[in-house]
């Protein structure tokens, strides 16, 4: 069956993208994973990804012309299939029928009847309806787990309404419906995850019949999330509930709470109802969650005659043995699967050096005297890098399989450690900017990094990565290079060292850094003068600032 790829939405105001570039043309072969075109948002430039694969049977959107979010701009499936009738939907979001299914197909599972709806029932329901489907929120979000609902079945929604909170490998974002109308259908519930381009909702008008759009989906006409659940096998109907009801207080009324703070506290074990809400009228957020301190339980009390022991205890136990499964987030997967595809795939290679920051340590003492933002050590070593690479373009490059991509910009990642994982937010033309410039807009990243405020523009387009674990006591690590980089730079703590310096000893203050490479791109002496000219930066700072 063909399937239709849809403009995605790419960031949280875009209402329709520019095609930038076809990867692709119509007759070409598609992988899930090809990049198919790049899209040109309100914010920044994207790549879209089908996943599907197939033959590509059709461009609705030629370049250098606009679609809005959720309109068909390709069609893929067999060759020679017929797909016009997909297009009866028009912008409507939905799908036609696709064509029945061979007889032994139809044989080999029982189908219910709705799943050999006609095309003019769907096109009629379509006319009334509109199919809002998992958006695509990151360049590597492949599905979004639904972290709320704001509406719910037989609620009225309009075009700007926030339909659901979405939780992707990066970042928990806000889904807009762009439509008018009811809401029909909920097909995924809170707390699980649909694939890009799953059907997540139907809006439309009253009694308009859904089930004959999803039938065509091909979902067998599936009842509402809230009705889908399969009944429970005696044995786990008995069980007690493993966590507590979040929704409803101790006197049956409304717990108010954000969907965040009540997620994090059904992560936590925590009972809602005994937080104290610091937000508006006594509302529960995330921070009060966080720093939710249960009351201890109170002591054994001893038995009362009981004689002092003459021996020490035999040993018992507290509890039993036991372990927690702790379910993986969207950005955990992503994590696991992009940087074992470095590791594996990307011929690393390592690089260290120690670096004198006896003069860096009094420069940035003279430079926080009169900048408007501190300035921290590792804002220094962003500066250094993007004026190194700046020198040293062949480790500012990509492998892009069968060419090598040399970046005339600077765009440094910075690795940041949160709740879920670990996030890059990107600091852009670093090459250009002053140390306050980079040190302001590094907390303004880092802040939203760890509320989960980062937009996808914020944490794509690397071209470099910085990891710095020195501040947690590292003295010297390697990492995983980022793709699409050719190189990450590790950074270690500043620690006080004794060196031989013309037959005299002395402390200094060493930093090691080690240089992570890709050998397909960078070989080791491109990589050495690099290091070399970063040293003579951090070494001698005065340099950055001419």
């Amino acid at each position: 069956m063909a399937e239709v790829i849809r403009m995605p939405l790419l960031s949280d105001t875009m209402t329709e993208g520019v095609i930038a570039e076809w990867h692709k043309k119509v007759g070409d072969t598609v992988k899930a994973d090809d990049v198919i075109a790049e899209v040109e948002t309100d914010k920044a430039t994207m790549e879209v990804m089908g996943y599907v694969e197939g033959t590509l049977l059709y461009i609705g959107v030629e370049k250098g012309k606009a679609a809005k979010v959720n309109e068909i701009i390709a069609i893929v499936g067999k060759p020679g299939e017929d797909y016009k009738s997909l297009l009866g939907g028009g912008n409507n979001n939905g799908q036609a029928a696709p064509e029945a299914k061979p007889a032994a197909q139809e044989a080999s599972a029982p189908a219910p009847a709705a799943s050999t709806a006609d095309s003019a029932a769907v096109a009629e329901a379509l006319k009334n309806a509109t199919v809002i489907r998992m958006p695509l929120l990151s360049d590597t979000m492949t599905e979004g787990k639904i972290v709320a609902w704001n509406k719910k079945v037989g609620d009225t929604v309009k075009s700007d309404d926030v339909l659901a909170e979405v939780e992707t490998d990066k970042a928990t974002m806000e889904v807009i419906g762009y439509a008018d109308g009811e809401l029909l259908y909920v097909g995924v519930k809170e707390g699980d995850a649909a694939k890009v381009n799953g059907i997540i909702a139907i809006v439309g008008k009253k009694g308009t019949n859904v089930d004959v759009i999803l039938a065509a989906e091909g979902t067998g006409g599936a009842k509402p999330a809230a009705q889908a659940a399969p009944a429970a096998t005696p044995a786990a109907s008995a069980a007690p509930a493993a966590t507590p009801e979040v929704s409803e207080n101790k006197d049956g009324g409304r717990v108010k709470a954000s969907p965040l703070a009540k997620k994090l506290a059904e992560e936590k074990g925590i009972d809602i109802n005994k937080v104290t809400g610091s937000g508006d009228g006594g509302r529960i957020v995330k921070k009060d969650v966080d720093s939710f301190v249960p009351s201890a339980a109170p002591a054994a009390a001893a038995k009362p005659g009981a004689a002092p022991a003459a021996k020490a205890a035999a040993f018992a136990p507290a509890g039993q043995e036991g372990h927690t499964d702790i379910q993986l987030s969207q950005m955990r997967k992503v994590i696991a699967k992009r940087l074992s595809e470095s590791k594996f795939s990307a011929p690393h290679f390592y690089l260290k050096v120690d670096i004198n920051m006896d003069k860096a340590i009094e420069a940035r003492k003279a430079i926080n005297e009169v900048s408007p933002v501190k300035i921290s050590f590792n804002d220094m070593v962003i500066k250094a890098s993007a004026l190194a690479l700046r020198q040293h373009p062949d480790v500012n490059s990509s492998w892009m399989g069968d060419f090598i991509r040399q970046n005339h910009h600077v765009h440094i990642g910075s690795a940041v450690a949160i709740e879920d994982g670990l996030i890059v937010p990107v600091i852009r033309f670093a090459d250009q900017k002053s140390l306050s410039q980079i040190a302001a807009d590094a907390k303004e990243l880092y802040d939203k990094a760890k509320n989960k405020k980062l937009q996808p523009q914020d944490f794509s387009g690397n071209t470099f990565t910085i990891s710095n674990l020195g501040m947690m006591g590292i003295d010297e690590f390697t990492a995983i290079i980022n793709p699409p980089d050719s190189a990450i730079l590790a950074v270690g703590g500043i620690k006080e060292t004794v060196v031989s310096e013309k037959g005299q000893f002395k402390a200094v203050n060493i930093m090691k850094l080690t240089l992570s490479c890709d050998h397909r791109s960078v070989d080791g002496a491109v990589g050495a003068r690099f290091l070399a000219t970063l040293k003579s930066y951090l070494e001698n700072p005065v340099t950055m600032l001419v």
